[in-house]
């Protein structure tokens, strides 16, 4: 700690002028022990209050709290509390205010697994500046996100909130979050720290069951769970949250080798880990603590910073430094970190937030036009046959299924402050689409979304039978994903499936439109849809992203970020699997073991032709640059945007790999008749090397492969 005694300016915290870190040197010094205890605890504000009891919430906050989780959308409460800590605390320490803005904060954007089927994280930067934007000028200074956990169980409710099944795609899309919430510096405007969550592993939970164990060996820690993690750091994330599973044995919230000796040693990362919700009393129902004192001293001890809302640590830290389980150099060093994130937010400078009427905060129209151009890019197109898509103008069209003219399921989870008044629906979209007839444009319900009520399948036929085409509008309710929402089943509800079959016997052509926060078993559906389109849970704006796609005004450009099983019975499925011993056996005896949508697929309007894969050298040597590249010529007729996922296969090696690991993507727009070169600067440790159980990095001579769709060459690292 800095020495202080020769300074005569006792506000040194104070003054901006001086350095961050003896500024914080500074408060720490003049803190007593329940005062930095207070900073190492977060509770709640704004659940249930209103304007005429604000005083009686802000009277049962401790002015001295660490971190308030912020339920509203207007500054003035938050405001209330924080004059509070500035001005009633003995050191006017301000609060930090956080919130889980996950995809949005009024204006709602598609789902992260959505996002990543853009590949596009320039744009979904740009969604991540928007929802800074809105929390910040509603008093929100910390998001919880963005989540980078690996998921391969679509069962697991939470898939939703992450970029799917790859590490490589969840590093580029933590970053470009990162970079989003936060900018070039955290003190700017409109700007909020960001939170790298579930640290770690927590997407392995065990038949995709939310907070159950996971078992995971430290090779696969380091090859599949950590990477994404360790470039959010390098990105510069603010925070980290600890993950609620039990790691083969140490939970993740008590996990010192996860917590220190990985995150703050060997990643140097400087800034805090906060748990999950009641993460540190779990400790005793996982089996570690004996009692929440135990649990206290385990979670503080192992490296986390800040116990979100049980209380674990205002009631017990006090007393475990007191007996010397934990030391003030301890105690220092996490209260330390908290408040240089205050400092870094600029909180001592500018505590309160500026009171802006609603149409100055919420749902600019920069911001929807981001939030639209993501929706339409994230879509996939799965299936379309016989080019039934997009739709020819002058069709009467009738749009059936419980997801045609809904708004509320659009949003998905997690959808913060959305209003389902803000969402344009799908049957609204097209409607007000150019190019399509209003009285062309047909409706009926159907059915609901689960249950089995068929008594609107008679009026759902007579309009079928009226149209041209069908659009069946079919997907999941937004509480059907994310946390505490896993399924046994990734198949639509059996009703959905029904009235899709009678549909069917109109004869008419047949597409389908898939709403959903997971991938889908649609092994009863494929075969009776002409078209499918995935379009997630895809925001405020859907209903006019899926008209522009749904008329041609958009290209589909969307790709799989998570695969696709044939059934639920495959899970797990993944591209990236290590190879078996016998490839000709331990396939299923009643279904094929092949994915029905594998991972990198999705289809455009138009036709990419690619050229020969070349490579700057056959044989490298270490040291050495390596550059592949490819033509990509659209040779159909409609502009488009094509994503390039460059692979790696390493054959043999010390440590198995996996048949194949993306290592680069790009994406570009291609307009018909011409033609882009893609390329991809191969860095030979970094692309074309391994990790051990250690974390070590280990390069090995031999031959690897360079893949690009059905393309594969050769090249071989020697002496």
């Amino acid at each position: 700690m800095t020495d202080l005694s020769d300074i005569k300016d006792r506000s040194l915290y104070k003054n901006p002028a001086f350095s961050i870190d003896r500024r914080v040197d500074d408060l720490l010094a003049r803190m007593n022990l329940e005062e930095k205890i207070y900073q190492l605890n977060q509770y709640t504000l704004g659940r249930n209050n209103n304007e005429n009891n604000i005083g009686e919430a802000v009277k049962n906050i401790p002015a001295e709290i660490g971190s308030l989780i912020y339920f509203e959308t207007t500054p003035e409460l938050r405001n209330s509390v924080q004059k509070k800590a500035v001005e009633e605390s003995r050191l006017g320490i301000p609060i930090l205010f956080g919130y889980d803005v996950i995809h949005g904060f009024r204006t709602i954007y598609p789902i992260s697994l959505g996002q990543a089927a853009s590949w596009n994280p320039e744009l979904v930067e740009d969604a991540c500046g928007v929802a800074a934007q809105e929390a910040f000028t509603s008093g929100v200074n910390w998001t919880f996100s963005p989540m980078v956990d690996v998921a391969r169980d679509g069962r697991w409710g939470r898939v939703s909130e992450g970029y799917g099944e790859d590490p490589y795609v969840n590093g580029v899309f933590a970053a470009a979050s990162v970079r989003g919430y936060q900018g070039d510096t955290l003190s700017a405007k409109n700007k909020v720290a960001a939170c790298l969550k579930h640290y770690v592993g927590y997407g392995a939970s065990e038949a995709g069951r939310d907070y159950v164990p996971t078992e995971i060996s430290k090779q696969t820690l380091w090859d599949t769970y950590l990477p994404p993690f360790e470039v959010g750091i390098k990105a510069g994330a603010a925070t980290v949250m600890s993950a609620f599973n039990n790691i083969s044995g140490i939970p993740a919230s008590a996990n010192y080798y996860t917590l220190t000796e990985i995150l703050k040693k060997r990643w140097k990362h400087r800034g805090f880990v906060v748990s999950d919700w009641d993460a540190v009393k779990q400790l005793i129902t996982q089996g570690l603590a004996a009692n929440e004192k135990e649990a206290a001293w385990y979670a503080f001890s192992a490296g986390l910073e800040m116990d979100m809302t049980d209380n674990c640590y205002q009631k017990h830290l006090g007393k475990l430094v007191k007996e010397g389980k934990v030391s003030m150099e301890a105690i220092d060093d996490a209260v330390g970190r908290i408040l240089r994130l205050k400092f870094e937010l600029g909180l001592f400078e500018n505590p309160y937030t500026e009171i802006l009427p609603d149409d100055k905060r919420f749902l600019l129209p920069s911001s929807l036009n981001v939030a639209e151009q993501l929706a339409q890019e994230s879509m996939v197109l799965l299936k379309n046959n016989k080019g039934v898509l997009p739709l020819k103008k002058g069709y009467k069209i009738a749009f059936i299924g419980p997801m045609a003219n809904n708004r509320l399921h659009l949003l998905g989870s997690w959808s913060a402050h959305g209003n389902e008044k803000d969402v344009v629906s799908i049957l609204d979209g097209i409607r007000k689409e150019k190019g399509f007839i209003k009285k062309n444009i047909l409706f009926a319900d159907g059915c609901g979304f689960d249950g089995n009520d068929q008594r609107g399948f008679a009026e759902a036929i007579r309009v079928a039978e009226q149209a041209d085409i069908i659009i069946a509008c079919l997907g999941e309710k937004k509480t059907w994903s994310g946390e505490n929402a896993s399924r046994s089943v990734i198949a639509l509800p059996r009703i959905q499936e029904e009235l899709l079959e009678n549909l069917k016997k109109t004869g008419k052509p047949l597409v389908v439109l898939l709403s959903s926060g997971r991938p889908l078993d649609l092994s009863r559906i494929e075969p009776l849809a002409d078209a499918m389109l995935e379009i997630w849970q895809p925001g405020i704006t859907a209903g006019i992203a899926v008209a522009g796609i749904l008329s041609g005004r958009y290209n589909p450009s969307g790709k799989l970020p998570i695969t696709f099983p044939y059934t639920t019975g495959q899970i797990p499925i993944y591209y990236n699997h290590r190879k078996s011993g016998r490839t000709h056996q331990g396939k299923y005896q009643n279904i094929t073991s092949e994915p029905l949508y594998s991972f990198g697929h999705g289809l455009s309007y138009t036709k990419f032709e690619y050229g020969t894969l070349k490579l700057s050298s056959s044989k490298i040597r270490r040291g050495d640059t390596l550059r592949a590249e490819i033509e990509v010529k659209n040779v159909g007729n409609y502009d488009g945007k094509e994503t390039l996922l460059w692979f790696v296969a390493d054959p043999f090696s010390s440590i198995t790999r996996p048949v194949k690991e993306l290592k680069y993507f790009e994406k570009k727009e291609i307009p018909a008749g011409e033609s882009r070169i893609f390329t991809f600067d191969i860095n030979l440790e970094r692309d074309l090397g391994f990790v051990n159980e250690d974390g070590k990095r280990l390069l090995e001579n031999g031959i690897f492969y360079i893949m690009v769709k059905d393309q594969k060459v050769k090249i071989e690292l020697i002496d």
